[in-house]
């Protein structure tokens, strides 16, 4: 049985940092992951705006009990507003491409993770062109090939992405939360609305598993017992899981965490892989389709992209 892990890079810290303990980690036990990279500006700082704007109380509740400022760093929450946001992809492409030689999957998370997440939802065609295009363009510069893989920032999305994604070639994408592989159902156009809706041609492998930070400081949780909450819930084996840990937690402070995590998974018979071999065994045709919709997931603030209800 498989699980696949997702990594998600937000920062220049992240990179340089947790992406390099990460990799090591994983050669170790003899795993794999796919890695999905911010590859411009990081504008860390900006998110702190997320305070004045719905949902304060929980974004300040989650600030507090996964101490941001301990994960990210001080000159990195900085960065965007009183320091100026580094290149992420100019200034770490050779890290990045170290991690595709060590036979990782290397796939496009953002352009701009604060800009991405903060914009996207209130957003038209022509800003969510450009920001995948501004992506896609510098993942070419860093890798020389184009990306196969789209994992959104913050599981934040709008109708227009998931068209663009088919569009710009993604033979997959991880944008979402939910059970289980699933075709996104797409809008018909304007001129065909009473047609049924399109099915994508790039399905999606949503998250299934709670991220550690969002169980950490709830009914209890602490960064020594959260493994053993998170493997409670694989115990039962089933195809298809997808886990999201971030280069700048499970690669820094909690990598002690995340190697619990992975003794346990192999204990329970797992094997340990990127979301591509999870891909290439998925009968594409037999997947259900389901709409891409906003949701909530515990302990997480805000709105994010949800698997719908199926409709095969």
């Amino acid at each position: 049985m498989q699980l696949a892990l997702k990594i998600d890079v937000d920062t220049l810290r992240g990179t340089r940092e947790g992406v390099p303990a990460l990799v090591d980690v994983l050669k170790r036990a003899q795993a794999d992951a796919t890695f999905l990279f911010s590859l411009g500006p990081s504008h860390t700082c900006r998110a702190l705006r997320r305070v004045f704007r719905r949902g304060v109380f929980d974004f300040a509740h989650k600030v507090s009990r996964t101490s941001v400022l301990e994960h990210y760093g001080l000159r990195t929450l900085l960065y965007g507003t009183l320091l100026p946001g580094p290149d992420i992809g100019r200034r770490a492409g050779d890290i990045m491409r170290n991690v595709r030689d060590a036979g990782h999957e290397v796939g496009v998370h953002c352009f701009d993770h604060t800009t991405w997440q903060d914009f996207v939802s209130r957003r038209g065609e022509a800003w969510t062109r450009d920001q995948m295009l501004r992506a896609v363009h510098r993942f070419r510069e860093v890798f020389g090939v184009k990306p196969q893989a789209h994992g959104a920032a913050g599981w934040q999305m709008n109708q227009y992405a998931l068209e663009l994604e088919q569009e710009l070639g993604f033979v997959y994408a991880s944008d979402t939360r939910g059970e289980g592989p699933f075709v996104p159902l797409l809008s018909a156009q304007s001129a065909e609305r009473s047609q049924p809706p399109l099915r994508s041609t790039c399905p999606q492998l949503p998250t299934t598993l709670p991220t550690l930070d969002e169980l950490i400081g709830v009914d209890g949780v602490t960064a020594q017992n959260v493994h053993q909450v998170l493997l409670a819930r694989t115990r039962s084996m089933r195809p298809g899981h997808v886990f999201t840990l971030h280069a700048e937690l499970e690669g820094m402070k909690l990598l002690p965490v995340f190697r619990r995590l992975i003794e346990g998974w192999h204990a329970q018979g797992y094997q340990l892989v990127s979301m591509r071999t999870v891909f290439a065994q998925l009968a594409v045709a037999s997947l259900p389709g389901a709409r891409v919709q906003s949701g909530s997931v515990p302990g997480r603030s805000g709105a994010l992209a949800v698997q719908g209800p199926a409709d095969i």
